[in-house]
């Protein structure tokens, strides 16, 4: 017989980790990164293999798809966030590689 596993246990987070995100509890793998693969097409099944994590399992992959589908604003902000805060990055680099 199996043991049941109680799916609110699957994902975490912590202000010490991943500065607070979401994750998938014990990896550090933080939702924002399985949901960027699954807007790529990706099905949950490549994801699981793309990522390659000894521990990772595929009901794993579907809670971080579960906590996107009702958390979808704050994850969405915070994907809009990194993508900000990447473009300023990218325009200060070029800035600085055409004063050189």
């Amino acid at each position: 017989m199996t043991t049941a596993v109680d799916i609110g246990t699957l994902i975490t987070s912590s202000p010490d980790i991943r500065g607070g995100r979401p994750i998938i509890t014990g990896t550090g793998l933080t939702v924002r990164r399985i949901i960027l693969w699954y807007k790529l097409g990706l099905m949950p099944e490549e994801i699981l293999n793309r990522i390659g994590h000894p521990t990772l399992t595929l009901a794993q992959i579907y809670a971080a798809l579960t906590y996107y589908h009702a958390n979808r604003e704050e994850v969405e902000l915070d994907i809009a966030a990194e993508e900000a805060e990447t473009k300023l990055f990218e325009q200060e680099h070029c800035k600085s590689q055409l004063i050189k």
